[in-house]
């Protein structure tokens, strides 16, 4: 396998490792007072261990299922909003396809996932204090933006590596697997 070849797979299999992350962040938001039961219950069995070395998970994870069971049963049409996020995820997920199938033409994606990854931090800090958001969990918001830049710097990285060694490695490579041309 020659190294353009080698370097265009390694940039689809980060690329497919996001879109995954995307597709499981929306899907989870679709049933979330049901997650939350089961993580409560999760840290009431299983799990108690951590409940105990962190009470403040326990009582924040506690409050959550409270505001949740009592949208879903007295106001569901707020959670109509985490259906919207839920959606956002996905479409951003398809967004990703172009670059999947010709990074160096679409390389401005990844770019613009690299800075909803950075975003991710100021809307945390900011709407969490406003929201009454534990900073414990702002953290845990944050790290989706951390973790979600990781391997969009690693795609860009190999993306401009696969430029300079000619567009012609984009074009003439092999499409996805299971992407099929027109």
């Amino acid at each position: 396998m020659d190294t353009r070849t080698a370097l265009l797979r390694r940039i689809r299999i980060g690329i497919v490792l996001f879109i995954v992350g995307l597709v499981v962040s929306g899907v989870t938001a679709f049933p979330l007072p049901a997650e939350v039961r089961l993580l409560e219950s999760l840290l009431r069995g299983p799990l108690a261990p951590v409940a105990e070395a962190l009470p403040g998970l326990a009582d924040w994870v506690d409050r959550i299922r409270t505001g949740l069971d009592a949208v879903e049963s007295e106001y569901p049409f707020v959670l109509y909003g985490t259906d919207w996020l839920a959606f956002a995820h996905l479409v951003i997920a398809v967004a990703f396809y172009g670059p999947l199938r010709d990074p160096v033409r679409n390389v401005w994606v990844v770019r613009f996932g690299m800075i909803a990854c950075v975003m991710v931090v100021p809307l945390a800090l900011i709407c969490g204090p406003i929201r009454g958001i534990p900073f414990f969990w702002q953290l845990i918001d944050m790290s989706f933006g951390v973790f979600g830049i990781i391997p969009l710097l690693i795609v860009h990285r190999m993306i401009r590596r696969l430029e300079s060694l000619g567009t012609e490695a984009a074009e003439g490579a092999a499409p996805a697997p299971f992407v099929q041309r027109a």
